[in-house]
């Protein structure tokens, strides 16, 4: 490539890439903080409130991948609130047409930007909306629904599949192709998680699946190929308790569980497999992990806990390592999810 050219494709990268930002889930009002986000400071100053509140507390958060907008979900209609954002929150999009039938529990975005789903209380348990600058029309109910409540939702990275978590009872996570809508239920894993999930996710090759979940062994990670594959071999060292949340990290080199027990979360290098588990880290999460997420360059994690100063985050390469200042402005409650873009 001509050197001019390239410096040129550099910085128009440069321009569209958003810059980073860390929002936590917030289980009392404002329902939302999010903070400016530096690999070498941390956490900046909390941009103001959204002018609009979402109307109860909030169990989950996500950012559209593309940067230009940010989802919550609650436990009070309408159940999910997004807005536009722009280096702060914009006027809030309408309701879906269609709400979500209960109480918001998870959402995310298509990694695509063109679809958003929610996972809730009650029957069909999982909304689906197409997305472009607000919520578009809701998608048709999957043939085979979730069993209950859908307590975790992940697209895979090329948007061809999403799966739930739900409680209900076996199976306990559910898969459909995904092509404009939901197809046609996958067969369930062969091996089933041990208990209802509270965190889902594909790894960034899309190659696996990883569910934290309330029974031991608290995490369960299946190859992936147009449907669940084989069970990967639990970690030699278990997490201590009910598993909450699960991230890969973006290169999908290290695996890390947000759980209720001290250490409250667990890291594994991750090839084909758990690797040995990494070092704790030397300042812990302050309670129960709610929830975990790695920066989208991979060089920070950050934990959601239920007690002060309930946002917790570490440099990572590798390891943990010494814990970021805390959030000049504290998050006022519990953190129930934490979302990097």
């Amino acid at each position: 490539m001509n050197p001019i050219l390239g410096i040129i494709a550099s910085s128009i990268s440069g321009w569209l890439s958003p810059p980073p930002q860390i929002a936590v889930a917030v289980n009392t009002s404002p329902f939302i903080n999010v903070f400016p986000w530096s690999t070498a400071t941390g956490f900046g100053s909390k941009y103001s409130n959204p002018a609009t509140l979402a109307t109860g507390n909030t169990t989950g958060v996500a950012w559209k991948p593309q940067g230009d907008a940010i989802a919550i979900v609650h436990e009070t209609t309408p159940f999910v609130t997004a807005y536009p954002w722009s280096a702060g929150f914009g006027t809030k999009y309408s309701n879906p047409a269609t709400l979500p039938t209960g109480n918001g529990l998870a959402v995310t975005f298509k990694p695509q930007g063109d679809a958003i789903a929610v996972g809730h209380q009650t029957s069909p348990f999982v909304s689906a909306y197409a997305w472009s600058t607000g919520f578009g029309t809701k998608y048709t109910n999957p043939g085979t629904l979730p069993t209950s409540n859908v307590q975790c939702v992940a697209w895979r990275p090329q948007g061809d599949a999403i799966a739930v978590g739900h409680s209900g009872g076996s199976p306990f996570v559910t898969a459909y192709p995904w092509s404009s809508g939901f197809g046609t239920k996958y067969t369930n894993p062969a091996t089933l998680p041990a208990g209802t999930p509270q965190g889902v996710t594909f790894s960034p090759s899309g190659n696996d699946i990883a569910l934290a979940h309330n029974s031991s062994p608290f995490v369960t990670a299946y190859a992936w190929s147009s449907g669940f594959g084989t069970k990967y071999t639990n970690p030699g060292t278990l997490p201590t308790g009910v598993g909450q949340g699960v991230a890969f990290s973006p290169n999908g080199a290290d695996i890390a569980v947000a759980h209720q027990t001290s250490p409250f979360v667990t890291a594994y290098p991750w090839s084909s497999g758990f690797g040995t588990k990494y070092a704790n880290p030397a300042t812990l999460p302050s309670g129960s992990g709610r929830g975990v997420l790695f920066s989208q360059d991979g060089s920070a994690i950050a934990v959601a806990s239920d007690s002060s100063p309930h946002v917790q985050a570490y440099p990572w390469s590798s390891g943990f390592g010494t814990k970021y200042a805390n959030p000049a402005s504290a998050v006022p409650d519990t953190a129930t999810g934490v979302a990097f873009i």
